[in-house]
């Protein structure tokens, strides 16, 4: 199981980023945006800047749903490598069986 401290700033982070998704595309575009001044667009980025850090969808981290670990993660089923193979094992996991030859 993951830090607590961990998975709440996680989710911290997916609620910045929902929040500032519309402003910060819209800033994106008015940067490189040709038919505006340079003025303009050296305005754009300074905004672009202002803006928190965590708001930025690059700061996100894949965590299992299950444990929130974020190593392993196999994004098909949204959970990390240990809890995959302990759900499947008990056949959770629908559409999944373990291999043998």
């Amino acid at each position: 199981m993951a830090k607590v401290s961990a998975i709440e700033k996680q989710k911290k982070r997916e609620r910045l980023v929902a929040k500032y998704a519309e402003k910060r595309e819209a800033l994106k575009k008015a940067a490189v945006d040709e038919s505006l001044s340079a003025d303009e667009q050296f305005m754009a980025r300074l905004k672009l800047s202002a803006l928190p850090r965590n708001s930025s969808k690059t700061r996100l981290r894949n965590r299992c749903q299950v444990t929130g670990r974020p190593r392993g993660y196999y994004r098909k089923f949204k959970m990390s490598r240990v809890s995959l193979r302990q759900l499947a094992s008990q056949g959770e996991v629908p559409g999944v069986v373990k291999s043998s030859w």
